[in-house]
């Protein structure tokens, strides 16, 4: 057969007796069981990031939590998620991403227990930066399994699919929150919201152990042996023959991890790509998506002034039900985005989405000008700003941060481009219930949109477009 890659035997298309052939490459069961595992990552963190807005009202009557206080608690889980990314997503291209395609579910399950059952606010933050952590181990590592596993003609709809879970993870997190708060109306119901996800993780625990290591990985540190068992599980066939493919020997694969490297030569161009975008966009993304409660509220509920639990959880349940509605963009502009990303192209796709966003935010913040408040005007510029960030720069983003890097250190670029990404969610978690409350949303949301724009004029600048090609040349 002569010289074949891994992707050369999953991109291949089988033919059968009489000329009948695929339009493309088939999926095995085990690579339809990767993928559907690796939608779990961001399912529970769109569950617990965005239940955590409706969760922050009750915490902040229970442990009467200054401005700063809340500020750590909604910044303390993004926190987390930029120190997994940056440190853990490494460890994928050392040690294999299935181990910590595994470890971090461990974790994530322990820190949602010790959040539930937290005595204080600082042992709350501290254990929602914990869930951060795990689940930024799986912003890279959920990428590189699912690129790692499946055709270049539908990686863009796969990986954006396993994404559009947290979309799904968001609306269900909101629904359940306000179920739960609507027939438990108790300042302590926010603890069960922490552990509603933990059955469910531990399934997915169980379940990854099943899964095959990246071939990919296992050819790039010299061990063709164990890819072709490992390709043989993952395709269902047993007429697989790496052994024969011109590599390097085991003592001289390159296994540098160093940082400096992806800030030099070509690397610096992927770099700035995958991470200065993804970071704009999350000053936006994180702070719409955890206060939009909190503004909606306001909006709708402006005549409950008074702190009372009854008054507390009224407004908490309006801004819920508030967001729901809201979060039909979301989930229509992912929706979009996966139908879209392997046609139109990332690069186009993100740039019109941050465009977008900045036109949504300008809608809302015309909601509540002066005095005046405008309820229609609010949550239709939301709904807009939600469509267009999750058809472009949030889901765009996430998936060029997986393709823009070569195999030796894709798990380190993806994981440095998400942990940037994550700085401007901290940054704009941390600060935004004090900005809110001293600017206004007519202050805030103009400089927002200002951020989408620089967004748009970096990804041209930048631009690298994977669409459709073999993750092995890029």
């Amino acid at each position: 057969m002569g010289k074949r890659s891994v992707q050369a035997y999953i991109e291949e298309v089988p033919s059968w007796e009489g000329g009948v052939r695929l339009s493309g490459p088939p999926l095995s069961s085990m690579q339809w069981l990767v993928w559907s595992l690796a939608t779990a990552g961001k399912f529970f963190e769109g569950l617990i990031v965005f239940m955590g807005g409706i969760a922050l009202p009750l915490i902040d009557s229970e442990f009467a939590m200054t401005s700063t206080d809340k500020g750590l608690v909604t910044a303390a889980t993004l926190a987390g998620i930029l120190i997994g990314a940056l440190c853990l997503g490494g460890l994928a291209d050392r040690f294999g991403r299935k181990p910590v395609f595994i470890g971090e579910m461990v974790l994530l399950a322990g820190a949602l227990i010790a959040a539930a059952f937290s005595p204080s606010a600082h042992t709350l933050v501290a254990a929602l930066f914990v869930i951060g952590v795990a689940l930024g181990a799986d912003y890279p590592t959920a990428h590189l399994v699912i690129s790692e596993s499946i055709p270049a003609s539908v990686r863009g709809r796969l990986v954006l699919g396993a994404f559009s879970f947290q979309a799904l993870g968001a609306v269900l997190g909101t629904a359940i929150a306000a179920v739960v708060l609507d027939s438990k109306p108790e300042l302590s119901t926010w603890r069960i919201f922490y552990l509603i996800p933990v059955v469910p993780v531990l399934l997915v625990v169980w379940g990854r152990l099943f899964l095959p290591e990246s071939s990919h990985w296992l050819v790039s540190k010299g061990n063709v042996k164990k890819a072709e068992k490992q390709l043989r599980k993952l395709l269902g066939r047993k007429d697989v023959d790496l052994l024969d493919l011109e590599i390097a020997e085991e003592g001289h694969i390159e296994r540098s991890t160093d940082w400096r490297q992806l800030f030099t030569g070509k690397l610096q161009r992927a770099t700035i790509l995958a991470s200065v975008p993804w970071f704009l966009q999350d000053l936006s993304t994180y702070g719409i998506g955890i206060f939009t409660p909190v503004i909606i509220a306001a909006a709708f509920g402006a005549e409950a002034k008074e702190h009372t639990v009854a008054a507390i959880i009224h407004n908490d349940l309006l801004g819920a039900r508030g967001t729901a509605l809201v979060d039909v963009g979301f989930l229509v502009g992912i929706a979009c985005a996966i139908a879209l990303a392997d046609r139109w192209g990332r690069i186009p796709l993100q740039i019109l989405g941050f465009v977008g966003c900045a036109a949504g935010l300008l809608i809302a913040a015309l909601g509540n000008l002066g005095n005046h408040t405008n309820v229609v005007v609010i949550v239709a510029g939301f709904v807009l700003f939600q469509f267009m960030t999750n058809l472009g720069p949030n889901s765009q983003t996430y998936l060029l941060a997986g393709e823009v890097f070569p195999t030796r250190v894709r798990g380190l670029g993806a994981g440095l481009a998400a942990a940037i990404g994550k700085a401007g969610a901290v940054l704009t978690a941390f600060l935004f219930p004090t900005l809110l409350a001293e600017w206004g949303t007519e202050r805030l949301l103009p400089l927002l949109a200002i951020t989408s724009l620089v967004g748009a004029v970096i990804t041209w600048i930048y631009r690298i477009e994977t669409t459709g090609i073999d993750i092995d040349a890029i």
